[in-house]
Parts: structure tokens; C-alpha cells; sequence
């Protein structure tokens, strides 16, 4: 990019599964950027990554994102890293470098070549460095033990040099912004957004139109749980007990389980892409040799080394989205020796992340304690993030606040949209975070 000086304000919300990006020149209302070619979806662009060998590439190894990396993948998988939702790891210590062929990447390396990716296929639209960029964040990150300095250090990185300014805002203020727009009359607004890997939750007040200040945020809470949690439990229901978990391998004169963290990484999104390794691959092998059922860990060591993590995404993704519209959905898998069909009621989806959703509605008390608001005081619901179309999810809402309080669209959107509107501000430090 080179220096300019359109003043180009950008919103980002870069997301664990998807990528939206709002553009404002001066004078201008913030319009979303659109992405045309293979399997892309207009407005959004895929967070992920593909990696492959290439001679004419300097250092040999080519990398494109979005919906280009998965066209890619689905050209050549076994020749091909496909890596997704590497947003997840934003905040964990314990990720270091991902091991893509014979190269490692640092969080921030993933980042830059997903930014790079997706201003290349912007039609020009990014050419010029942005005079100030406001990214989205989620209210807590994902991972068991999320380190908050880490993830903006990670970021910091990242971003450095995408634009002369770069400010961070909650996720749910980003989609509080934009929804205010809409509104005629003062409001208490709790916002709820659902992404890949978080559940996040802002309560905003809003004043009249034609207030010096329209919003003014009251009180955030987030959770490390959202789709791909969903995701995970499907995996762990369905395909887990196809490779071995619950098994025993022997070990000296003794039986002992499998243990539970390849089934762990294998289920999340993020990690499994990173199993094919030699180290890991390695260890499966000797693990099947001692295994009472090999075949069933030969199961797992197939569907990793054939890059099947996109197709099982993919499958578990249709089931997901079947579910929330019909009360039974089939769930069909096959690839690498590996078959699994299975015919799974909304009944069947809601007893498994049960104890997922009780979380997330007990994240909304906290929200609602912050601002020290109570359930009477919210006059609107706004829910956003794909998530949020899950019934059990939303019955969480529509049970406290009633149907009426309950606004929703622009589900991938409108984050992106509120950050570019943010990022036109004077002043962003109510904002930022």
C-alpha cells in the first residue's frame, strides 16, 4: 500500500469464520467492499488461509485467503495447508507457531498474509493506505485461558502498517453503532453477537436523533463459546467415536485410554489442519500399532493426511444450518475409508450444547450486571453473528425480553458497517478498547 492522503477510513470486522470490511471515503456514508470470483459470497470473505508449493513463489511457498483459498484447497487438498478459524488463537500462550510444510508462522505472519490476501482481491478498493482503521474485537477472546495483552500484541503486530491509525472496538459496539442508525427514538439497546469463536454482549443507551452523542456505551460482557463450540459438539457426537476416542492402547502390561487431547485438537477448527505434522503423525502411528481398535485410529491418521478438515467443516456446517430451520437433519461424511451418516433431531443438537448455551445466557446476566441495567430497562434486542439463528439461542432472548423486543439482520454485516461508522468519529475514545 502507499501513503495517501484520500482519507480513507475502514472498518474491520475480522472474524473467527468470516471477514467483513466497510469502507468511508470523506463526505461519505460507509459502504460495505464486495469480493467477486470462485465461491465467493459478495460482502464476505472467508477467514481462512491456503498454502501450497511453488517454484516461481520466492521462499516456495504460495499462500492465497478467503474464498480463493478454499477454491484452491478444493483443486489440490493433499498438496495444500488449508488453515481456518486462526482467529481462535489470538490469545493463547500456549500457541506459538503454526507448522505449515517445513515453515513456521507466528499469529501475526497468519494475519498479514490473510490481510494481504484480502486487499488483493479488493478490486483496487485498498490500493492506498487507509487513514484510520477500526477493527472489531470480541469483549473476551476464545481459549480456555485467554491472555487479553497477548491477543493485542498479536494484533499490534498484525495491523502494523495497514493504515496511519488503528483502533480497537467491541465487536457488539460495532453492531450497536449501526442499529442506533436505524432508530427514531432514545432506547436502551443490549446487543448480542454471535461469531465463530465468541459470544459477545454490549448494553448501549441510545438518545434522540440529533444528539451531540447518540450512543453511550453502558456494559460488555463476552465468552469464549459460539459456533465453533457447536461445531466441536457435533464432531464429539458423530465422527469422535468413529476414531477411537473412548478407546484403550496398550502401554507396557496395561490398558489405558486414548488420550482425550488429539480428539480435542482434531474437533476444533483451528488445530486440526495443524495435526498433520511429523511429530503428531508420528505419534498416531505408534498409538494405532498399540491400540485395541488400529483401524479406528487409522480412521483419524487418514482424514488428516487426506486435508479433509474443510469437508468435515463443511458437513457439520450444513447439519448446523438444517437444524435451525427443520426439527431433523441428516448428517452425511465420507472421505478417506471414513463413511458416517446419521439422522439427528434439533431435540438431539439442543441436549449436547445444553450446557454451552446456559453459559452464554448466564454471560448476558453479567452483561446486564455491568451496566448495571435490569431485564425491564431493555426497550431493544439486537442480534447478529450467524449463531444467532440457532433456536435454542434465541430462545434465550425471546423468553426474557419477548418477541417483540427482538431485532435482527444484516447477520454478517453489521459489525463491519458500525465500525466504519465509528471509524468516520471525531473523537473514538468512548469507542475504543
Amino acid at each position: 500500500m502507499t501513503i495517501s492522503d484520500s482519507g480513507l477510513v475502514v472498518g474491520l470486522d475480522f472474524g473467527t469464520t468470516n471477514s467483513v470490511v466497510a469502507l468511508a471515503a470523506p463526505g461519505e456514508a460507509p459502504r460495505l467492499l464486495s469480493f467477486a470470483g470462485p465461491l465467493a459470497s459478495e460482502e464476505v470473505f472467508r477467514s481462512a488461509l491456503c498454502f501450497w508449493h511453488d517454484d516461481d513463489v520466492k521462499g516456495g511457498l504460495a499462500v492465497e485467503a478467503g474464498p480463493w483459498a478454499i477454491a484452491e484447497y478444493l483443486e489440490y487438498p493433499q498438496d495444500s495447508r488449508f488453515l481456518q478459524s486462526f482467529k481462535s488463537v489470538a490469545a493463547s500462550a500456549s500457541f506459538e507457531t503454526a507448522s505449515v510444510f517445513d515453515k513456521r508462522y507466528r499469529f501475526e505472519e497468519l494475519g498479514r498474509r490473510f490481510l494481504a490476501g484480502l486487499a488483493s482481491h479488493a478490486g483496487g478498493a485498498l490500493a492506498t493506505r487507509p487513514r484510520r482503521l477500526v477493527v472489531g474485537r470480541p469483549v473476551e477472546y476464545a481459549g480456555s485461558r485467554p491472555d487479553e495483552a497477548l491477543a493485542r500484541q498479536r494484533y499490534d503486530a498484525m495491523f502494523s502498517g495497514f493504515a496511519d491509525e488503528v483502533h480497537y472496538v467491541y465487536e457488539p459496539l460495532g453492531a450497536a453503532y449501526g442499529y442506533a442508525a436505524q432508530l427514531d427514538r432514545a432506547a436502551t439497546l443490549l446487543v448480542a453477537d454471535f461469531g465463530g469463536g465468541t459470544s459477545d454482549f454490549s448494553v448501549v443507551r441510545v438518545a434522540e436523533p440529533g444528539a451531540g452523542r447518540r450512543c453511550v456505551p453502558l456494559g460488555h460482557a463476552g465468552i469464549g463459546i459460539a459456533g465453533d463450540r457447536f461445531d466441536y459438539r457435533i464432531v464429539d457426537q458423530l465422527v469422535l467415536p468413529m476414531l477411537g476416542k473412548g478407546g484403550l492402547y496398550r502401554s507396557m502390561d496395561k490398558e489405558l485410554e486414548i488420550p482425550r487431547s488429539y480428539f480435542a485438537d482434531f474437533a476444533d477448527w483451528s488445530r486440526l489442519a495443524l495435526m498433520r505434522n511429523r511429530r503428531t503423525m508420528d505419534e498416531l502411528r505408534r498409538l494405532q500399532r498399540n491400540a485395541l481398535d488400529p483401524a479406528a485410529i487409522g480412521r483419524m491418521i487418514a482424514v488428516i493426511e487426506h486435508e479433509l478438515g474443510y469437508p468435515l467443516y463443511d458437513a457439520v456446517g450444513r447439519l448446523k444450518r438444517a437444524l435451525s430451520a427443520d426439527e431433523t437433519a441428516h448428517f452425511h461424511f465420507a472421505g478417506a475409508g471414513l463413511e458416517i451418516e446419521a439422522d439427528v433431531t434439533r431435540a438431539d443438537f439442543e441436549g449436547w450444547i445444553a450446557d454451552d448455551v446456559a453459559r452464554i445466557e448466564a454471560t448476558v446476566d453479567r452483561a446486564l450486571a455491568a451496566a448495571a441495567t435490569s431485564e425491564a430497562e431493555i426497550d431493544r434486542v439486537f442480534l447478529t453473528g450467524g449463531t444467532s439463528l440457532t433456536p435454542a439461542v434465541r430462545r434465550i432472548f425471546t423468553r426474557r425480553f419477548g418477541e417483540a423486543a427482538i431485532m435482527s439482520g444484516g447477520e454478517l454485516t453489521s459489525i463491519a458497517h458500525g465500525l466504519g461508522l465509528i471509524a468516520q468519529e471525531d473523537d473514538l475514545a468512548p469507542w475504543t478498547a
